[in-house]
């Protein structure tokens, strides 16, 4: 049963690594629960500017700046592109200088452009600032991170999932926010034109002060700097110079077999304080490992600790993790998913335009803010229901995989239902896009949950490369929607076809590299 008091008590820790073993998420005062609170809010924020101008952009913007269809299209394609090469590069940046400072960079560059928007006057003018605002999307890269490296395995894919499905409630809450600014404005005596510029200075107030926030109130990680991250591998009792040596490359798994270092202690021994404590430390050291077969008895338990430290990679690591067939299934299903759900909510508002043509901009930006709202709920789900069936089965990567697999394939089932019907009853096509939503976004959670377990020493590097793989599948299927026009339910069908296809190809391959020791 679930106890109600681990959302607000301090979390016990795992002393192998002294990541939380619970979430405090309503405890913003206790280190895992301010880091936690400004994971999920730092990237909503950024979320929110990011989409900010969808909501305004097809009627309030469009007839400002005498823009066409196509160059509507193509702003939404260029904020994509921006954010895809964003997240390659925050991903290494992770790993190098840690997610907190790269995570607070990329707020504060993104900040910039949403003060600026008031300065655009063309549609080449857009572009420019479509493509700069679009470093906010790559916040995403050092939320995940960060989230990570504060939360052990038990709960992770459910604190990953909480703080993106949080975060990504700013595509919602920008198509309610943003029509209520402006409106609000315009009924104050602002003119149109000055209006949906001036909305802009909200979310760069808003941004400029979370940034700031999460350096003054936040440590990089457990240990304090990220400089000293090694030192979360020490369980108390035992001595650092016994502690088995990181491995110097990132893509070098410790062997099974490797002889252990004469006076190593095994930490279910390393507590000299009596049998309560060493009890008590037994019982954690085996919970952080897997029993999918991953540890057997001639490998320490610490060693594999030890091989999940992030590392600064050189070119050639980086490249060996980026190309590794475990973290393309990862960027592969996240190209379907995440991919789907940005191009979607670029054009949720304008597809009830053209089939529900009564509803006013107000109106249809509240439905189509629905899509991104449900985000809290059913990311954070996907998650959840990960770190269960992981649980259950016994640490089995294989069923978390399967369940990754299979909310895809019903997602795109949803998608070609969408595309094929093409509703015209206002209850038949919200109640298809909320199931097909259920499905899309809880892929996205199931997916971060598996994450951590792939490369953990270069975490960075591997949600880098799957973040801008959400953002690829982002920019392809907006390209299909540019070519396509106002023919919303093609797209919807097309998107639906594709997503099943990789999902089923992709299926096979093993959830870890061989021979890998940590992240079981």
């Amino acid at each position: 049963m679930f106890d109600f008091t681990l959302l607000y008590r301090a979390p016990a820790l795992n002393p192998l690594n002294r990541k939380a073993r619970s979430i405090p998420a309503l405890n913003p005062i206790n280190l895992y629960g301010r880091v936690f609170f400004f994971s999920w809010f730092g990237f909503m924020i950024a979320f929110w500017s990011w989409y900010a101008f969808p909501p305004l952009l097809s009627d309030i913007i469009k007839k400002d700046l005498g823009l066409s269809q196509v160059e509507i299209a193509n702003s939404n394609i260029i904020a994509l592109v921006a954010t895809l090469l964003v997240r390659l590069v925050a991903g290494t940046a992770c790993d190098r200088f840690g997610p907190r400072w790269t995570f607070a960079g990329c707020l504060l560059f993104g900040a910039v452009p949403t003060f600026l928007a008031g300065a655009v006057y063309n549609a080449s003018g857009l572009l420019v600032l479509r493509f700069f605002i679009g470093v906010l999307g790559g916040s995403f890269v050092p939320c995940q991170v960060w989230t990570t490296g504060f939360f052990d395995k038990n709960v992770v894919g459910t604190a990953n999932s909480l703080t993106g499905g949080l975060g990504n409630m700013g595509g919602g809450i920008t198509y309610f926010v943003m029509p209520a600014i402006y409106e609000s404005l315009v009924s104050d005596g602002l003119h149109k034109h000055v209006a949906w510029r001036v909305a802009f200075v909200v979310p760069g107030i808003l941004i400029t002060f979370t940034a700031a926030a999460l350096l003054l109130l936040c440590p990089d990680c457990p240990t304090g700097k990220w400089s000293e991250r090694n030192l979360a591998v020490k369980p108390a009792g035992v001595d650092a110079s016994n502690i088995v040596a990181v491995p110097g490359s990132i893509d070098d798994a410790p062997s099974p077999n490797a002889p252990r270092r004469s006076g190593t202690r095994s930490p279910s021994a390393s507590s000299e304080k009596g049998a309560a404590a060493k009890e008590r430390d037994a019982k954690d050291v085996e919970a952080s490992a897997s029993p999918d077969g991953g540890l057997n008895a001639s490998t320490s338990t610490l060693e594999a600790a030890a091989s999940e430290v992030i590392q600064k990679p050189t070119l050639r690591e980086a490249l060996s993790v980026m190309t590794s067939p475990a973290t393309l299934v990862l960027a592969a299903c996240y190209f379907c998913s995440f991919g789907a759900e940005l191009s979607i909510n670029s054009i949720l508002g304008n597809y009830y335009a053209v089939n529900f043509p009564s509803l006013s901009l107000q109106d249809r930006g509240n439905w189509a803010a629905m899509f991104g709202l449900l985000n809290g709920v059913f990311r954070p789900l996907g998650g959840a229901v990960s770190d269960l069936v992981y649980g259950y089965t016994r640490g089995s990567l294989w069923a978390k995989k399967a369940l990754l697999h299979t909310y895809i394939v019903l997602m795109g089932v949803f998608l070609v239902v969408i595309g094929t019907l093409d509703p015209r009853d206002q209850h038949e096509m919200f109640g298809l896009v909320a199931g097909a939503a259920f499905f899309l976004e809880g892929a996205n959670g199931l997916n971060f949950a598996l994450v951590p377990h792939v490369h953990p020493y270069a975490n960075g590097i591997v949600s880098g490369v799957t973040g801008a793989a959400g953002n690829l599948g982002g920019i392809v299927f907006a390209i299909i929607f540019r070519y396509h026009g106002k023919d919303y339910a093609s797209v919807f069908w097309i998107i639906g076809v594709i997503a099943i296809a990789i999902s089923v190809a992709v299926s096979w391959i093993r959830p870890l590299p061989k021979g890998q020791v940590g992240g079981r």
